[in-house]
C-alpha cells in the first residue's frame, strides 16, 4: 500500500500545531512537538511496511492455495482414472486366474489324450501296408521319446503327435518308388518298390524276373503273374519321373463294405 497520504497528513498537522502554538510556545517546545510528530510518522511508516509485507504474504499464500487446489483437482481426476484401471485389472486378474484353473484341468487331460493318440498312430502303422517301415518306426520312436521327456513342453509334444498323423495322411495321396529289402520265402531280396497311396504296394526284383504285390490280409508278399512285369516296371519309372504319367495296370484289392 502507498504511504504518501500519511506523510501529507502529518505535515498538515505539524503546520497547524505551529500556527496554533506559534504565538504562545517557545522554540524548544516546537522542536519537541516536531520530534514527537516525526517519531509517530516513523512508527506509522514501519507499521505500513509491516502491513504491506503481510499483505504480500497473504497474496502469495492465496496464489499457493489456488495452485494447490489445481493440483488437488488434477489428482482427483488422476485417482479416478487409476481406480477405473485398477478395477479393470482386477477383473482381468480374475479372468486370468480362471484361465489358469482351466489350463490346469486341460493339462491333466491333454497328457493322456496324447498317449492315446500315439497308441492309435502306432497301431495304425503296425496294421498298415509295410512301406518305408524303418522311417515310420523311427518317427514313432521319436514321438514316444518326446512324450516321455519332461523337459519338452506339452505344446511341442502335441505338435509332434499331430505331425505324425499328418505325415501318415499324406502317404495316402502320393506316388512313390524306392529300393528296399523284402523277405521272399525266407530270403532277403533287394527289390524296387512301387507304392500308389495306400491302394497298391508292389515290388519287383532288380533283375525284373519276379513281380510281387503285398497282401495285407495275409501280411505277406504274393508273386504276380508275368503280365504285371511291364506295368510295374513302367509304374516305377513314372514314380521316379523317368517316364511320363500314363495309365498303369496294377493289382488292386476291391474295396470292402464298412462294418
Amino acid at each position: 500500500m502507498n504511504s504518501h497520504p500519511l506523510k501529507t497528513i502529518s505535515a498538515s498537522v505539524l503546520a497547524a500545531v505551529a500556527l496554533f502554538f506559534g504565538g504562545i510556545c517557545s522554540a524548544d517546545q516546537l522542536d519537541e512537538v516536531h520530534k514527537i510528530n516525526k517519531d509517530r510518522t516513523k512508527k506509522a511508516q514501519v507499521s505500513q511496511v509491516r502491513v504491506d509485507k503481510l499483505n504480500d504474504e497473504r497474496l502469495k499464500l492465496l496464489d499457493e492455495y489456488k495452485a494447490v487446489n489445481k493440483i488437488i483437482d488434477g489428482l482427483r481426476v488422476y485417482n479416478s482414472q487409476l481406480e477405473t484401471q485398477i478395477s479393470a485389472q482386477l477383473r482381468r486378474l480374475d479372468e486370468l486366474e480362471e484361465s489358469i484353473n482351466q489350463a490346469t484341468v486341460i493339462k491333466r487331460q491333454i497328457t493322456p489324450l496324447m498317449h492315446r493318440m500315439y497308441d492309435g498312430l502306432e497301431q495304425f502303422v503296425s496294421l498298415d501296408v509295410p512301406f518305408h517301415k524303418q522311417e515310420r518306426e523311427d518317427r514313432l520312436q521319436f514321438i514316444s521319446d518326446a512324450l516321455d521327456n519332461p523337459d519338452i513342453p506339452d505344446s511341442e509334444k502335441f505338435r509332434q503327435v499331430l505331425e505324425g498323423y499328418q505325415i501318415e495322411s499324406e502317404y495316402g495321396r502320393k506316388l512313390d518308388a524306392y529300393s528296399d529289402t523284402v523277405d521272399i520265402s525266407g530270403a532277403e531280396v533287394n527289390v524296387n518298390v512301387l507304392r500308389i497311396g495306400r491302394i497298391a504296394l508292389v515290388a519287383q526284383t532288380k533283375d525284373e524276373k519276379i513281380t510281387m504285390a503285398w497282401d495285407n490280409e495275409q501280411r505277406q508278399w504274393i508273386e504276380l503273374p508275368a503280365a504285371y512285369r511291364n506295368p510295374v516296371r513302367q509304374g516305377i519309372r513314372i514314380a521316379r519321373k523317368q517316364a511320363t504319367v500314363d495309365i498303369m495296370m496294377l493289382p488292386i484289392e476291391a474295396p470292402e463294405n464298412a462294418q
